[in-house]
């Protein structure tokens, strides 16, 4: 039995929307890991010829969404391919069905399916106003699943998530990202450049979805990225926070496309003044 739009979520039901994100997003992940051909074909592209889309996006979308209509009929989606089809639920699902699409493309290991219930005002959903209740991150090539719900912590394949305070800034490893627009990229050269002497090394892995785990696991410090969608966002965003991180953005945002920064709070805070101060969230 669903819950009507604005009853509040029972601890029940958030355990019952994660368990629904795992079996879809390892589903979705036999699909892409297994189905991988020899050589990708890239099927389109949207923002510039870099962002490209694979056969295989859009093969694990359709699979997403026709498992989560079986198992949540009444729930909405929104995904990365196609877009957002609403629910009289009051619960949406953000999905991203290849995060990493480039190392997708090239055979690099650093991808995965990315699955989230959210909710929040009536309309497409936006990190702005939405309330991420239930997440699984799935990277199929290495088989390790990162889950949380809230309220009930964050876990990497059954081992609980939780961070421990990093050492200053200058000994601190950032992830980060790139935009796939020329301005964009000149724009974060730019910060990358003041930003680097500053830290102790920055890592790119090329899947936003598990940077935001990877901190939850203690393998990044830091993680900032300019130009992340709602799906590359959702999941990731939710066992970062039950991991005890702060996700946010700058001059008090939430975190979104204009900027995500994450990592241990007080850290997080100092990488936020440092960002603001170089104007990370503008291409200028």
């Amino acid at each position: 039995m669903e819950n009507a739009p604005g009853t509040p979520l029972t601890t029940a039901d958030v355990e019952t929307l994660v368990e629904v994100a795992e079996r879809a997003a390892r589903e979705a992940g036999r699909l892409v890991h297994e189905g991988r051909p020899e050589r990708v074909a890239v099927a389109a592209t949207k923002t510039s010829p870099e962002d490209v889309v694979t056969a295989m996006d859009l093969a694990s979308e359709e699979l997403l969404r026709r498992r989560l209509a079986e198992l949540r009929p009444h729930d909405g989606v929104l995904g990365e391919e196609e877009g957002y089809v609403p629910g009289t639920s009051g619960v949406t699902w953000v999905v991203d069905p290849i995060d990493g699409t480039v190392n997708y493309l090239y055979g690099r290991p650093a991808y995965a399916v990315s699955v989230a219930a959210v909710v929040g005002p009536a309309g497409a959903p936006d990190p702005a106003t939405w309330t991420v209740v239930a997440g699984c991150v799935h990277a199929p090539a290495d088989g390790r699943t990162f889950r949380a719900g809230r309220g009930l912590g964050a876990t990497l394949d059954g081992r609980a998530l939780q961070m421990e305070e990093p050492r200053p800034l200058p000994g601190c490893l950032v992830g980060t990202g790139f935009g796939y627009r020329a301005e964009r990229r000149r724009a974060q050269a730019r910060v990358l450049a003041d930003l680097l002497p500053r830290v102790r090394d920055i890592r790119r892995t090329g899947s936003a979805a598990l940077d935001l785990c990877n901190l939850a696991a203690g393998q990044l410090d830091l993680y900032y990225e300019r130009g992340l969608g709602a799906w590359d966002l959702a999941a990731g965003l939710l066992v970062a926070q039950e991991a005890g991180a702060l996700v946010t953005g700058l001059r008090g945002a939430a975190p979104g496309t204009a900027m995500t920064v994450a990592g241990w709070p007080a850290r997080a805070a100092e990488l936020v003044r440092l960002l603001e101060d170089l104007d990370a969230d503008q291409d200028g």
